[in-house]
């Protein structure tokens, strides 16, 4: 299954990862790779997570307070957010 990135998503993903990365290499390295984890877990069986609303799911990214914000559509999985679970709640909505 085809995995896609909203531009704001991967925006999202590089600014959280630098976040991390100007504390410690190491939390970079473990967030992106929570990510990875977690998005892989999608296309493996992207039906199995909490749905958000009629068209949105998230998958959390384990270890860290991020959710994996996605949208099934036909064979494709367009990721629409890498958003902090406890910032500003549907901030992604319009996307």
């Amino acid at each position: 299954m085809q995995v896609d990135f909203h531009p704001d998503a991967t925006i999202e993903l590089a600014e959280s990862s630098d976040w991390y990365a100007e504390r410690s290499s190491t939390a970079a390295r473990n967030f992106l790779v929570a990510v990875d984890v977690a998005i892989a877990s999608i296309v493996n069986d992207p039906k199995r997570f909490f749905h958000i609303d009629d068209r949105h799911q998230s998958c959390s990214v384990i270890k860290f307070p991020f959710q994996v914000v996605y949208r099934v559509i036909d064979d494709r999985i367009v990721v629409i957010a890498v958003a902090h679970a406890k910032r500003r709640p549907g901030y992604w909505r319009g996307r």
